[in-house]
């Protein structure tokens, strides 16, 4: 019998790719989302999707019962957006890790892969490594920090085993492309198609390490069946691309706006841990990955994604 695993945030965008990716590999998938960013229509039929929220820590166990992995990716996600609400910050990204993780204590779940974040890193001088200190520059950078926190004292003091993986930059298909939790690729295509100037905030001299939905995906993988655990990992590709930069491949009608509070003025990630530890290696190039984004939204007439 395959082994079952639940992906929360299952219906969001990292979520339902890593819906798939489980499914491909053989494992019997559990999707746990609230529906609030994600999409039904973007779990794999071959799952089994359960409508909760991880707030609720009776939705939690229901969740979990039977599973003996959890890939735990629902959160409130994106920077700016938590300056306005941090109240609903901190009960996703705090309660609903320690509620994810009081399920899988009394489950005797042998795994859990939680979803960590570069923004840890604030403002430190790249490349950034795992052992490097926490900058938060937000109270998102913050909540996920100390849910990373819960699952190190899950793993230490309860026998929980977790790792923690700190994602950068991640884009795809069905990336979200509206309001406070766009990202700033997504934002630049659809005001492409809408026939509007690229609007960059600041000089566009920030740098962001973009990394591709489906190496996510498999970085998780790779975490899930690995026998080392309380580890943290960074999920990056290494490569540092200017907002400019960006902008300049999409379209030369731009804008130029007054930098945004919060926002970290580069992202780069070291992976030379998650390479030796792990053996994973990003695949998809950011060519590539452009390419097949700008051919979606060529196909659908629009960019119409969200994120989870």
């Amino acid at each position: 019998m395959a082994q079952r695993v639940l992906v929360t945030g299952g219906a969001g965008f990292i979520g339902s790719h890593q819906v798939e990716a489980l499914l491909e590999r053989g494992y019997d998938v559990c999707a746990l989302d609230s529906l609030t960013m994600g999409m039904r229509d973007w779990v794999n039929a071959k799952a089994e999707f359960i409508e909760g929220d991880i707030r609720d820590l009776e939705a939690c166990k229901r969740a979990v019962r039977g599973c003996t992995g959890i890939i735990h990716l629902a959160a409130m996600s994106r920077s700016a957006a938590s300056l306005d609400s941090v109240e609903i910050c901190t009960s996703n990204n705090i309660v609903g890790t320690q509620n994810i993780l009081i399920a899988a204590k009394e489950e005797g779940v042998k795994k859990v892969v939680y979803a960590g974040s570069s923004t840890y890193y604030g403002n430190q001088k790249p490349p950034q490594n795992e052992d490097m200190a926490p900058e938060f520059l937000n109270f998102y950078g913050l909540s996920k920090y100390v849910g990373e926190e819960y699952c190190r004292l899950y793993d230490k003091m309860y026998n929980v085993p977790t790792n923690v993986m700190r994602y950068f930059n991640v884009y795809g298909p069905r990336l979200s492309g509206e309001g406070a939790y766009a990202l700033v690729m997504s934002i630049f295509l659809r005001q492409k198609k809408a026939g509007l100037p690229l609007t960059i905030h600041g000089e566009g001299s920030q740098t962001r390490d973009f990394i591709h939905v489906r190496d996510v995906a498999r970085a998780n993988i790779c975490a899930l069946e690995t026998e080392l655990h309380g580890r943290t990992y960074n999920v990056g590709s290494g490569v540092a691309i200017s907002v400019k930069d960006l902008a300049d491949r999409i379209s030369k009608d731009q804008i130029h706006e007054a930098r945004r509070a919060g926002d970290a003025d580069v992202t780069l990630a070291d992976i030379s841990r998650i390479k030796t530890e792990l053996g994973w290696s990003p695949e998809i190039s950011f060519d590539q990955g452009m390419e097949e984004l700008i051919a979606a939204q060529a196909d659908q007439g629009a960019v119409q994604y969200a994120g989870s």
